[in-house]
């Protein structure tokens, strides 16, 4: 019997995996939202090609969303890396119901997704920079 609060379906499962796989360079990102009348999560968009201060003006201002980010990464020797980190976006304005469920249910979608790394972003989009994602990528 599972005690999780939100299902992930299959069809959501599989677009994070697809997502995962993608040889893409540059940013992509796919949002997950919770869909609260049926205790379900369901992909909200896929975005390619923008810079991450773009994805984060296309997310709402109301409303949590995880956020699977591929994100060009140049480290301070020159490589450039496509990490996949998780943006926990939870502004504060959101109600505390959907927050409640969101909170709950991000271990989950984290080891669904398989990302390692998660920055958290309550302040809106002035808070989800390029830097903010540089920074929380190159921590040890």
């Amino acid at each position: 019997m599972s005690t999780r609060t939100v299902d992930i379906p299959a069809d959501v499962k599989d677009a994070l995996k697809k997502f995962r796989f993608n040889n893409r360079k540059g940013n992509a990102a796919i949002s997950v939202k919770i869909v609260k009348a049926s205790l379900t999560m369901a992909v909200d968009e896929e975005l390619t090609d923008l810079p991450v201060e773009e994805i984060a003006e296309e997310l709402p201002e109301n409303s949590p969303r995880y956020v699977v980010l591929s994100h060009e990464l140049k480290h301070p020797d020159g490589r450039i890396s496509y990490p996949l980190i998780l943006i926990n976006w939870a502004p504060s304005g959101s109600p505390t119901d959907l927050m409640t469920l969101h909170a709950s249910s991000l271990s989950y979608f984290q080891q669904t997704a398989e990302v390692a790394k998660v920055l958290e972003v309550r302040d809106g989009a002035e808070a989800l920079t390029t830097k903010a994602v540089n920074d929380k990528l190159l921590q040890a």
